[in-house]
């Protein structure tokens, strides 16, 4: 057994942390936490001191794409070889694991399963992984590939989506998804940013085929995740049975109120635009993206703004794809940062965001906490980003399953 002793304890769903705690872990699940005074330490069990440190739960980035992209040009991620992808991913998912992330839901790459499988293995090291695979995109939605030969992206899907039109089609896509042992399904319904031909408030799929599409994951308990810039195509989502938006542009108020009724998570990738927004044309961004970033931006913080005054779940979220040195693996706890300063969180809000909350969006219940049962995913940080979010950037010690990780 090992005893993890805290200066300062955030257990990422109570409103205050805990001063002077404890934690015992049994093998690789939490056995107890509470005041250090009031648990005892177990016989033969190994002491970490972490008393001038503050421990919270290991954090989540709940919408990454593990493909080792290492550009922000839509061509050089079409044109990139999976396997070389996945080796590079391989370095992502150590920098993610060094910087306090133990998961990652990974919503769209071909490379998301053979490295889950690895990481389970324990052949490489890297946060626990869940991952949609392939996306579904109708033809012309925002995951095909308009400029390709219309035959190509048919005959093989993109690097993100496979292309799936009507109600039969999405059904099976969605079974062919299951099939392959996928956590969650990924969709779009709205155009977006960095696909050519359609515009973020532009709505995709019909309601009958996003019915199909959730109804076949809810089926087998897999949640959808849903792609979604504006509020047409939000509303549309949400009233057809998805689980969490991401990024949402534009928020309305009847779709504040639609996510609070069926009780979705809202994952707002602010980071990413920004970065588009300051240093895209940098780094192969293509002009119509950065455009359409551009008129996104102000509208974005807005709504997000909104949906956490109105008490909507919101899950940290980067949309980081590996690229270099535009937006790497390794500074995604810089999304939780901008929920404090342009969001207007408070310092645990935004912690819950990248734990307690962020697990609402994976089909598991023992994760993004520290309580008797939880898998024990810890990090200990210098200072205390209760008062200063940044020091969660200065990472001391990450445990997986109970142990240090050595990346």
């Amino acid at each position: 057994m090992t005893v993890i002793d805290c200066g300062t304890l955030i257990d990422g769903y109570s409103e205050e942390p805990l001063r002077d705690a404890r934690v015992v872990v049994d093998g690789t699940r939490i056995e107890a936490v509470g005041p250090r005074e009031d648990v005892p330490v177990p016989d033969d069990a190994e002491v970490m001191d972490h008393r001038e440190q503050t421990v919270l739960p290991g954090l989540i980035d709940t919408h990454v794409h593990l493909a080792g992209w290492r550009s922000m040009d839509p061509n050089d991620w079409v044109m990139q070889d999976v396997a070389h992808g996945a080796a590079r991913a391989t370095s992502d998912l150590r920098r993610l694991l060094a910087n306090g992330f133990t998961t990652v839901r990974d919503v769209g790459s071909r490379t998301g399963p053979g490295l889950r499988a690895a990481v389970s293995e324990g052949e490489i090291p890297g946060p626990r992984i869940f991952t949609s695979q392939l996306g579904l995109s109708q033809t012309a939605g925002h995951e095909d590939v308009h400029y390709m030969p219309y035959d190509w992206v048919r005959e093989d899907g993109t690097h993100l989506a496979v292309l799936a039109d009507g109600v039969a089609e999405c059904r099976k896509e969605t079974r062919k998804r299951i099939r392959l042992g996928v956590d969650l399904i990924k969709i779009q319904t709205t155009g977006g940013v960095l696909s050519e031909k359609d515009e973020p408030d532009q709505p995709q799929y019909t309601p009958a085929e996003i019915s199909a599409i959730t109804g076949e994951a809810h089926r087998v308990d897999i949640p959808v995740a849903a792609h979604a810039q504006h509020s047409t195509g939000i509303e549309l989502a949400l009233n057809n049975g998805v689980d969490t938006i991401e990024h949402g542009f534009v928020l309305d108020e009847t779709t504040v109120d639609l996510m609070l009724e069926t009780d979705a998570t809202l994952v707002p990738t602010l980071w990413a635009l920004r970065q588009v927004v300051e240093r895209g044309g940098e780094f192969g961004v293509p002009d119509y993206g950065i455009r359409k970033a551009e008129e996104a931006v102000e509208t974005h913080l807005d709504s997000v703004r909104r949906a956490y005054s109105a008490g909507v779940p919101i899950a940290l979220g980067t949309d980081i794809v590996g690229a270099e040195p535009l937006g790497p693996h390794g500074r995604n706890v810089e999304e939780a940062e901008l929920y404090v300063t342009e969001v207007g969180m408070t310092e645990m809000d935004a912690i819950r965001a990248a734990t307690g909350h962020a697990a609402r969006t994976v089909p598991a219940d023992d994760i993004g906490t520290l309580e008797g049962g939880s898998r024990a995913d810890l990090l200990a940080v210098s200072g205390d980003p209760l008062d200063d979010i940044t020091d969660l950037r200065a990472v001391e010690t990450v445990y997986k399953n109970g142990s240090p990780v050595q990346v």
